[in-house]
C-alpha cells in the first residue's frame, strides 16, 4: 500500500530530524505492508542498533517505507505483544527497556527452558543437527575473531538454537526464543573483553562437543556453569539498559 505522497507533506521546516537508525530500514517490498514494517523493525531492534528506550516515531518510519501510518501502528501492536516494544502514556511507542534485575530474571527463564530442549534434543538429534551446530560455532568464532560484538551477540543465540531445534518441540523453542530475544536490545555481550568472549567460547566448544558426544549430563552440566557465567556478566552489568556501550 503506497502512502499518498501528501501525507508526509505537513512537516513543518525546522522540525526534528529523524532518527538515524530510520535509514537502516530498507525500502520496497512485495505483499502485506504490515508484515514487512514487523520484520524490518523486529529485525534492527533484536539487532541492537536502536537502543533501549528509544523512541518510535509513526510517522517517521512510514514516511521511510513510503506506506500508511496503519501497518505501522498494527506492526508495533504485535512487537509489544512480543516485549520488545512499549506504549507510551502519551501515545507514543519505544524501544522497551529491561533493568539489570529483569535481565537477570530473563536469563533464569532462559536457562530453565533451554535445558529442557537440550536434554530432548540430545536423545533426537542427526548428523544434520551435528553440522548445523559446527556450522553455527564457525560462524561465532569469525564473529570473536573479527571483534564483532553485535555478530557475536547474533552468532551466540544461532549456536545455541542449532542445539536446542533438534528437540523438536516447536512450542518450547518458541517460547526460548521470546525470552531469548528480551535480552537482545541491551546487547549485554558489547560489554564483554575480548578475554571475557573467549572464556564464553570455550564453553560453547565443550558444549558443542558434549552435543556430538550425545553426552547428556556433561551437556547439562557445561550449560548450568555457561549459565552461571551469563549472570555474572549481568550482575557487572548497568542498572540501566539504556546506558550500554554503542
Amino acid at each position: 500500500m503506497r502512502r499518498d505522497a501528501r501525507a508526509g507533506a505537513g512537516r513543518a521546516a525546522g522540525s526534528r530530524m529523524p532518527a538515524l537508525w530510520l535509514g537502516l530500514l530498507a525500502t520496497g517490498f512485495e505483499g502485506s505492508a504490515r508484515a514487512a514494517v514487523l520484520a524490518r523493525l523486529r529485525s534492527v531492534i533484536l539487532a541492537g542498533l536502536v537502543p533501549p528506550g528509544a523512541p518510535i516515531n509513526v510517522d517517521d518510519v512510514a514516511d521511510r517505507l513510503l506506506i500508511s501510518r496503519v501497518p505501522v501502528r498494527e506492526a508495533l501492536r504485535t512487537l509489544i505483544t512480543e516485549g520488545l516494544v512499549e506504549h507510551e502514556e502519551r501515545g507514543g511507542f519505544s524501544v522497551c527497556h529491561v533493568t539489570r534485575d529483569e535481565l537477570s530474571e530473563l536469563y533464569t527463564v532462559r536457562e530453565a527452558l533451554e535445558r529442557a530442549a537440550l536434554r530432548a534434543a540430545v536423545e533426537r538429534a542427526t548428523a544434520d543437527d551435528d553440522a548445523a551446530v559446527r556450522r553455527a560455532y564457525d560462524d561465532l568464532t569469525s564473529s570473536i575473531d573479527a571483534h564483532d560484538g553485535r555478530g557475536h551477540q547474533r552468532g551466540s543465540k544461532a549456536f545455541h538454537f542449532a542445539m536446542v531445534r533438534a528437540c523438536g518441540m516447536r512450542r518450547l523453542v518458541g517460547t526460548l526464543e521470546q525470552a531469548w530475544n528480551l535480552t537482545l536490545p541491551a546487547q549485554p555481550m558489547a560489554y564483554l573483553s575480548p578475554r571475557g568472549r573467549r572464556a564464553l567460547h570455550e564453553e560453547h566448544r565443550a558444549m558443542a562437543e558434549a552435543f556430538a558426544a550425545r553426552d547428556t549430563d556433561g551437556l547439562l552440566t557445561l550449560s548450568a556453569l555457561h549459565y552461571r557465567r551469563n549472570q555474572h556478566i549481568v550482575r557487572d552489568l548497568p542498572e540501566d539498559s539504556r546506558l550500554r556501550p554503542d
